[in-house]
């Protein structure tokens, strides 16, 4: 919950009231929103190098005088982890850019990867109070970004101060957003926290689901540090439901349970020929070169690369998995939606990069039929035209079948994006917990407590599929109930 009398306090301060003198708001609304510097477009499409450069200092600099310092900040309303954007961008303004990156860490346990791959267009920008100008918004992402990237790069890390240990065990399954969220206010409480993780890699989703050419590993890997720092531990290799309990966890002496194991269960259309070769989701694909480096010939992890290569979808996990198979050499890398580019649920720029990269967008456009040859591998594809009926539950125009109106392309790897759900393992093994039709652990949206009441959980496989953010979001929120429910029994 959002303290606007400590918000105002702060805003309040001699350092702040004397930058927003230093600068008149008319002139701070002249200055241009500043543009990401980005490697160049036919040299990134060869390679894994982040395509996003990153601000320098002087950019940086310009673009926290946009701030206005708002009386009511919206832009912390817009955050679901509710960073103190304002007091962050004000110190970069000053020049104080350790302290910006301190700030970044009171509330949030990431904060170089959200700058990296959070939708700031649609959370914390959306809400800035240019956008009433009609004016682009601040950058807060981008500053985000270089703030934490500033302290990485300097060796000034900093470890948020934590409260004295209280010696209560604290588990969590899943080290993806929503755990490690969740890891470190817990660490930041005082508490004992053990993070179990099935793959053999920390970091979940953040590790298996998005490229490096978007978010490298070492971001992730200097994020993890810092929790490590912060006294939580992490044990890889660990199926919580096969390897570990509910039971062996309760036996332990946890006395709390954080549910974060995400929705890895990949979705498909169950169209004729989904069982052709050449035919695999997105998560498959993904993890086989992200986690498992399955693009490196010294590796021992097969890919297919593929020359003719179809993505099914629209999201951002559609444009990672095209922008991918366009490094490995495609010839024709292609985006099959069955909506128009205004529906599509991907990140403006991740559309924005996958064109610059020479990726194929084919709108409008549904598969129906994989047909293979005569041993077994899919060859072609069949689409349905479509156009865009009445909004449906979502908001957006429902895609409507054009009759009669179909076409055949060559493909040789189809790469199925279509959503995910969440893994059944820990909701069948953990007996007592109530679950969707979707298969989504049912939560109490307050408390973020299952029906055993020492069990919470938060993410995906509370939410099914959704962002970074929103499951650090719901990370933050069970660390919060669980330390509130832990002190009354106390």
């Amino acid at each position: 919950m959002i303290d606007t009398e400590y918000l105002k306090a702060l805003r309040n301060e001699t350092w702040r009231e004397e930058l927003r003198k230093s600068i008149k708001n008319k002139e701070r609304t002249a200055i241009s929103r500043v543009k990401m510097p980005e490697l160049d477009a036919e040299i990134r499409s060869h390679n894994y190098e982040e395509v996003n450069l990153g601000l320098s200092l002087e950019q940086a600099l310009l673009e926290s005088k946009r701030c206005l310092d708002c009386p009511d900040p919206q832009c912390i309303t817009g955050c679901p982890v509710e960073i103190n954007i304002p007091k962050f961008i004000k110190n970069i303004e000053r020049n104080e850019v350790l302290e910006a990156a301190r700030t970044l860490k009171e509330t949030s346990a990431l904060p170089a990867v959200c700058g990296r791959v959070c939708p700031q267009e649609k959370q914390c920008e959306s809400k800035c109070i240019y956008t009433k100008m009609g004016k682009e918004s601040v950058a807060i992402g981008h500053m985000e970004r270089f703030a934490a990237d500033f302290e990485r790069k300097t060796g000034s890390i900093s470890v948020p101060e934590l409260a004295a240990g209280n010696g209560i065990k604290i588990a969590v399954i899943g080290s993806g957003p929503a755990g490690l969220s969740f890891a470190g206010d817990m660490a930041k409480f005082g508490y004992d926290v053990t993070v179990f993780e099935a793959l053999h890699e920390i970091g979940g989703v953040l590790k298996y689901g998005i490229p490096e050419f978007r978010l490298p590993n070492e971001i992730v890997d200097v994020e993890i540090a810092i929790l490590q720092k912060m006294g939580v531990k992490f044990i890889t290799n660990c199926v919580v439901g096969k390897t570990v309990s509910y039971e062996d966890l309760r036996t332990a002496g946890f006395k709390g349970i954080f549910i974060a194991s995400g929705a890895g269960l990949p979705n498909f259309m169950n169209i004729q020929g989904e069982n052709l070769s050449g035919v695999l989701s997105s998560n498959e694909y993904l993890t086989r070169i992200n986690l498992m480096s399955a693009h490196r010939k010294e590796t021992d992890t097969p890919v297919f690369f593929g020359k003719n290569v179809a993505v099914i979808g629209g999201g951002n996990t559609a444009m990672d998995s095209v922008r991918t198979a366009k490094r490995l050499g495609a010839e024709k890398a292609m985006i099959i939606y069955r909506r128009s580019e205004k529906e599509m649920p991907a990140r403006i720029e991740e559309i924005k990069h996958a064109k610059e990269e020479g990726v194929i967008f084919m709108n409008l456009y549904n598969p129906v039929e994989y047909i293979g040859d005569e041993k077994g591998r899919v060859r072609k594809m069949s689409l349905q035209k479509m156009e865009l009926g009445e909004p449906d539950a979502s908001g957006r125009r429902s895609p409507v079948a054009i009759e009669g109106v179909t076409e055949t392309i060559d493909v040789d790897l189809v790469v199925v994006a279509v959503g995910v759900s969440p893994n059944p393992l820990i909701p069948n093994t953990f007996n007592g917990l109530n679950v969707s039709r979707r298969g989504t652990v049912i939560i109490n949206s307050e408390t973020m407590q299952t029906d055993l009441p020492d069990v919470y959980a938060g993410g995906d496989i509370a939410r099914g599929g959704a962002t970074v953010i929103l499951a650090m979001g719901d990370g933050r929120k069970a660390a919060q109930k669980i330390n509130h429910n832990l002190k009354l029994k106390t």
